[in-house]
């Protein structure tokens, strides 16, 4: 390397500084990023903290839920707070948010006042964590949900964000022979609903690289899990049966744009390492 370019080299990483740097270590070169939902009580109780602490592990960036939406799930006490307050203490906490969680009465009744929100926290990615069918839906309801979906998918974009849908196991169960989320990729409109897949299937038997390979561009995000089969429960991440190099290098092909930890914070905290040094 000349000096003049090693001298120009040097003053780039002076002028980033350690932190960005470090980003290029994690999977994808994105930073790692965690979902507050497990995490609820806490930022109820310390907001700014529980923000802190996360940053402490390593976390770069945050998964919201709205919460008005998820006042009754624990997100209560951050629905006093203004749109502004939010976005200032994510961000003084060292964090960005582009991501949050939405349920589908809310995109439903109130999207226009939901779109807002979103646009006013600095969202690029408004999610829609669930359908909330019953047990015994049939075919024609998911199709009739995914098809209601679309509309408001046509809304979001429209207002310069990108809707996703979030499974569940719910979406991996036969219906006729058919698998439920087979048949919503299906029902979806490519360009309106991005996917965002939940790794923790593989309980069930799913491999996310199989369906990021299979349906490649339609995803938008990933939602991390491990999953021990001997102890038949979730684990921080690398200490079950999820294969992440064979994950991370679909996830690339299939256009991820983000992912997010989703664990209790011990678990959480015992993740960051083995991703922030996974090599793919």
């Amino acid at each position: 390397m000349q000096t003049s370019s090693r001298r120009n080299f040097l003053r780039t990483l002076a002028s980033v500084g350690p932190a960005a740097i470090s980003l290029n270590a994690d999977p994808l070169g994105m930073p790692i990023g965690c979902q507050v939902y497990p995490v609820r009580e806490a930022l109820g109780k310390d907001f700014a903290g529980t923000l802190r602490e996360l940053h402490t592990i390593g976390y770069r960036a945050i998964e919201m839920c709205s919460p008005k939406g998820y006042e009754r799930a624990g997100f209560g006490p951050l629905a006093k707070l203004s749109t502004a307050e939010l976005r200032q203490t994510i961000q003084t906490a060292g964090l960005r948010c582009e991501s949050s969680h939405f349920n589908f009465r809310e995109l439903k009744d109130n999207l226009e006042e939901r779109i807002t929100w979103a646009k006013d926290l600095g969202l690029k990615q408004m999610v829609c964590s669930t359908f909330g069918l019953k047990p015994d839906a049939t075919m024609a309801d998911w199709t009739r949900a995914a098809e209601e979906l679309n509309k408001i998918g046509e809304q979001v974009h429209k207002a310069g964000m990108q809707l996703g849908f979030h499974n569940h196991n719910f979406e991996f169960k036969k219906i006729d022979g058919v698998l439920v989320y087979d048949q919503l990729m299906t029902n979806f409109d490519p360009k309106l609903v991005k996917m965002q897949f939940q790794v923790s299937v593989i309980s069930l038997g799913y491999d996310a690289a199989t369906y990021l390979k299979k349906y490649p561009g339609r995803f938008l995000s990933l939602h991390l899990q491990d999953w021990s089969s001997a102890e038949k429960q979730l684990v921080p991440i690398g200490k079950g049966a999820v294969d992440w190099p064979k994950l991370f290098a679909a996830a690339k092909k299939a256009g991820v744009k983000n992912y997010f930890v989703e664990l209790n914070l011990e678990a959480m905290r015992e993740s960051y390492p083995y991703l922030h040094d996974l090599k793919v």
